[in-house]
């Protein structure tokens, strides 16, 4: 029987993280490495990756390497799966958690639904959604001759359910039409590859709650209010889930869009 730490073990195993400079990209690069993996570190052009790659060296004795991609360029994602592809250090784990999330400057897109562009939709489809997709099909021969084999994509709670507009009253936030259609669409993406990819790898997703970000405080108490744990989510709440399934803990779990939303959604 394997013992628990040798199923969270991912020793010798190495993980492509999309989004990894940002905060929960970070949180999830540092579970990898606390369990032993090796890190492909993505991002846009022009990151500054130093302080996240410090961190995980500081602390653990993993290989770090880190990419520039665009994921809304395909030229740039062709290049990144190639890079990917031809290395020769292989790939066991994809975690597809970047994400389009906009700005309230960007025209067309925190704005009434009447004034949200087709553009900006097709922004946030082509990075939420159209990115996942092109770098699973094509790393998946990479991955199906790799131990462990699974893919993870961070979905939202907006891609599940409708947003409530009482919480938004009031302050200069939004939820545009094309967040939550992507998100939906990369959590019915998942449970589609999951029986598409299987038995070589698994593939499961995470559907956070709200993360405290500094939101207006008006916001941030209607939203503890609607939520039966009575807070926001940190960056640190997702790292239990991310070490089960990234690990062979869950080695029998394909398919499943797992809620770590502090219970938002039973109400």
């Amino acid at each position: 029987m394997r013992t628990i730490s040798d199923l969270m073990n991912l020793k010798g195993k190495r993980a492509l993280i999309t989004g990894a400079v940002g905060g929960l990209g970070q949180e999830i690069a540092l579970t990898i490495a606390e369990l032993g993996g090796d890190l492909l570190l993505v991002d846009l052009p022009n990151t500054d990756y130093t302080t996240v790659k410090q961190k995980v060296l500081d602390s653990w004795d993993v290989q770090v390497e880190c990419l520039d991609c665009d994921l809304e360029n395909e030229v740039e994602r062709n290049s990144l799966i190639s890079k990917v592809n031809t290395d020769s250090k292989g790939l066991n784990i994809l975690i597809n958690n970047a994400a389009f999330v906009g700005s309230s400057e960007l025209q067309g897109w925190g704005t009434a639904f009447e004034k949200q562009t087709l553009e900006t939709w097709r922004r946030a489809l082509e990075v939420n959604l159209t990115a996942p997709f092109h770098l699973c099909q094509a790393l998946t021969p990479l991955l199906k001759n790799s131990a462990g084999a699974n893919i993870i994509n961070i979905g939202s709670i907006y891609g599940e359910y409708g947003p409530d507009w009482r919480l938004y009253d009031g302050t200069s936030m939004a939820n545009p039409a094309a967040y939550g259609a992507s998100k939906g669409g990369l959590m019915q993406l998942t449970r589609w590859l999951s029986t598409t990819l299987a038995p070589s790898i698994r593939v499961n997703a995470i559907s956070p709650g709200g993360v405290f970000r500094n939101q207006p405080d008006l916001f941030v108490k209607r939203y503890e209010t609607r939520t039966p744990l009575a807070r926001m989510a940190t960056e640190n709440d997702f790292r239990g889930t991310i070490a089960y399934l990234a690990s062979d803990m869950s080695s029998y779990v394909t398919g499943q869009v797992i809620s770590v939303d502090g219970g938002w959604g039973v109400w």
